[in-house]
């Protein structure tokens, strides 16, 4: 069978979306705070642009070739902070400082000050403008996991990361059954915490993976994400990125728990026998780096495909970029996604 293809979510957004990417703003002192908290709105008036940006999105992944395209993010300022403004327990009017990443910025965060409860959800509508506009093909959702939500704001309320990691997860459980309710058939969650932070992914995090994913029942693809890190720019390559040999351990602990998951392999080229560590769970493997200007040609990215299926067989395979692909531009996304699905093709 032919390998399937698919995004991960941030697709560029085009000029006229009336907010900004949170990766295209300087983190540092207090730009994050005022450049996207503090700029972020949902204007009514604004509706109209979202949803032609999301319906240009979809439409552009379904003329290139993309089996599993997803929203774009084109409502979102950050894909975490976007989820969180619609909980109860955030407070983005009371920031506070935290140094990220392991030292590579030091920026403001909206706070946990009180209980994290679910509220109404919000993806439900989003996908429904994005199916709208697919052609028939499955729009996949994404939403962040609980650490990596945890790592993206600052606790002032809990002090007990289980507590608040299990709160968390229940608050995301009440989205993914909305969207499965809605009729959404695939539903990723963002976790690439896990790989900055593989022990308590291993202690707590897997299960809160699971918490969130009970009970959606058949039909629904229960997707999560573990890249190693988003970089600050397109071309850096001293960016500080997780270990991805972590994958290890947490493709072993994941495996058979979703049903499937998604790594970097782009970026980092993993040994096959990373692979024989996925034996029932479909791996979504990066073919695209997200964080280089360079377009891989279609006969590398054919090649890497073939020695992950000297391992894996097709139907267990799905090809996608390492992450997100808001860092490179409408036009080089765009090249790079039509070599992708040629690459697999020609596989």
């Amino acid at each position: 069978m032919p390998i399937r293809t698919t995004t991960l979510g941030a697709f560029p957004k085009p000029d006229y979306v009336p907010i900004r990417d949170w990766f295209h703003v300087d983190m540092g002192e207090d730009n994050y705070a005022d450049d996207v908290i503090k700029a972020w709105n949902e204007d009514p008036e604004n509706d109209a642009l979202f949803r032609r940006a999301t319906a240009e999105v979809v439409r552009l992944q379904v003329e290139i070739g993309i089996d599993i395209p997803t929203d774009g993010e084109q409502r979102r300022e950050n894909y975490v902070h976007y989820q969180c403004r619609h909980m109860s327990g955030f407070d983005f009017s009371v920031l506070t400082r935290k140094v990220m990443r392991e030292g590579a910025y030091v920026t403001d965060l909206p706070s946990i000050t009180g209980a994290v409860r679910a509220g109404d959800p919000v993806l439900v509508r989003d996908w429904r403008e994005a199916q709208a506009a697919a052609d028939g093909r499955p729009v996949k959702m994404t939403l962040p996991g609980p650490l990596t939500i945890m790592d993206t704001c600052a606790d002032r309320f809990y002090n007990d990361d289980r507590r608040l990691a299990r709160d968390l997860a229940d608050a995301l459980h009440a989205e993914v059954m909305a969207l499965a309710a809605a009729g959404c058939s695939h539903i990723q969650v963002d976790e690439p915490v896990f790989a900055r932070k593989p022990g308590a992914a291993l202690e707590y995090g897997v299960e809160m993976l699971e918490r969130i994913f009970h009970g959606v029942g058949d039909g629904i693809t229960r997707t999560a994400h573990m890249c190693c890190g988003y970089p600050d720019r397109l071309d850096n390559p001293d960016y500080p990125k997780a270990d991805h040999r972590v994958y290890y351990d947490l493709v072993e602990a994941l495996d058979g728990r979703i049903d499937a998951l998604s790594i970097e392999h782009c970026h980092c080229h993993n040994a096959p026998d990373l692979f024989e560590k996925f034996r029932s769970t479909t791996a979504i493997v990066g073919f695209i780096d997200i964080a280089t200007s360079r377009i891989e040609p279609v006969e590398e990215m054919a090649a890497r495909m073939r020695e992950v299926l000297e391992v894996l067989p097709p139907e267990r395979l799905i090809a996608a970029p390492d992450c997100g692909l808001g860092f490179l531009g409408r036009e080089r996304a765009e090249i790079k996604l039509r070599n992708l699905v040629a690459a697999a093709a020609a596989v």
